[in-house]
């Protein structure tokens, strides 16, 4: 990388916009910048989680999900360029099946909750929710291509899954919803 990022204070966005990986310029309120945003964010909450007590084959899977969100911010950063390919999307089903074949079966909602860690891929779900909505808003207006909406998808489901595996990681089981509590 060198001395591309020596001066992190360029004041080039003072006039409210950014620049993008191709050299254009666009607003910081775009749905580009929007659903960039939105990755970055997601990307520093799985940061956030690998700060828990996890299983060391998960942890390695999180760091790998993690360069695949930068590939991801990558790729929207360039209009017209691909990094997410149908492999990426791929690695994230094997992920699925391998994690909810350890898991009973759910016969009932249950509530972003347990651990510290199961709460905080839940957290890591959401945003990714978030993110496949600036995704899909974004390509409403411009061209992308099928693999980040489908990757960001797919990641929303694996950390539920994952969200189950850390709270038995932690001794613990699903926080169950229930449907018939007293209310008021």
């Amino acid at each position: 990388m060198g001395n591309r990022l020596s001066k992190i204070a360029t004041r080039t966005g003072d006039d409210g916009s950014t620049g993008l990986g191709d050299g254009s310029r666009t607003g910081k309120d775009s749905a580009r910048i929007a659903a960039l945003g939105d990755v970055d964010e997601l990307n520093s909450f799985v940061g956030l989680l690998l700060c828990e007590d996890m299983p060391d084959d998960l942890r390695e899977e999180l760091v790998s999900i993690q360069h695949d969100l930068f590939d991801l911010g990558g790729e929207l950063c360039i209009p017209g360029y691909q990094m997410i390919k149908d492999e990426h999307v791929a690695r994230l089903d094997g992920l699925l099946e391998k994690y909810n074949a350890t898991l009973p079966v759910l016969k009932e909602f249950i509530l972003p909750a347990g651990s510290r860690a199961a709460s905080l891929s839940h957290v890591c779900r959401t945003v990714c929710r978030r993110a496949e909505r600036s995704i899909v808003a974004l390509s409403k207006e411009d061209t992308i291509n099928a693999q980040p909406r489908q990757y960001v998808n797919r990641l929303s489901d694996l950390m539920f899954v994952l969200a189950r595996v850390l709270n038995r990681h932690a001794g613990g089981s699903d926080v169950l919803w229930n449907h018939e509590r007293k209310r008021g």
